[in-house]
């Protein structure tokens, strides 16, 4: 949980705080300009909530550590640690994958929470000290757009996206043969395969999960 959450916490965050400035910068040039730079901050907000903050938490994660999985798993693969673990009839998965898988099912959507946080913080910095936009009218934008059921949605995101990080790190680590050169692969490929699966699955989730037409805009209206 250590290396999940807190190791991982700054980069998460600071890739958070540059993604909330960015959206902010190109979605107030154009509202400004049809004169609704009154809901400039809860289209942010639903954006940071719904996708940008699940998905870029989870991508900073599968590189950061799902890679540190896959090359810790796979090194202990080829140095024959999980032969060993086996002749001492200790099960790899319930010593090295399930604590792993639990790790990530819990940290991940903390972090993405915080990341939300820091997004729209960054976004609040850029409409302020640019647009010359109130904090209050930004603040309660966000607050008028955002339901109890997308901070849900974020949060069961992050917990799949956790696990499946997990999940492929360890399975590629646990599969690695060759050597050293076997460790690289293994770790490359758990990566690739972990954002593929990431940006797939989150297709399915949205969905899932925003079927129908949306009401936010009345509501922040």
């Amino acid at each position: 949980m250590a290396a999940v959450g807190p190791d991982s916490l700054f980069i998460a965050l600071l890739t958070a705080i540059f993604v909330g400035a960015v959206f902010t910068i190109q979605v107030a040039r154009e509202f400004i300009n049809f004169g609704a730079g009154n809901i400039i901050g809860g289209v942010l907000s639903v954006a940071l909530t719904r996708e940008l903050a699940p998905v870029l938490t989870a991508v900073v994660l599968a590189g950061r550590v799902g890679s540190a999985f896959a090359a810790e798993i796979g090194t202990m693969r080829v140095t024959e640690q999980i032969d060993a673990m086996l002749m001492l009839r200790t099960d790899p998965i319930d010593y090295l994958v399930i604590p792993r898988v639990l790790a990530c099912c819990l940290m991940l959507p903390i972090l993405t929470l915080l990341s939300l946080v820091t997004g729209m913080f960054g976004g609040l910095i850029i409409a302020i000290n640019i647009y010359s936009l109130s904090d209050t009218v930004f603040l309660d934008s966000a607050r008028n757009f955002l339901g109890i059921w997308d901070i849900l949605s974020a949060m069961i995101k992050a917990c799949c996206f956790g696990i499946l990080i997990a999940i492929i790190g360890c399975s590629w680590g646990l599969t690695t043969t060759g050597g050293a050169k076997g460790v690289g692969q293994s770790t490359t490929t758990a990566v690739v395969t972990a954002l593929l699966i990431i940006f797939v699955s989150n297709f399915f989730l949205s969905w899932l999960m925003f079927q129908g037409t949306g009401s936010a805009f009345l509501q922040g209206l």
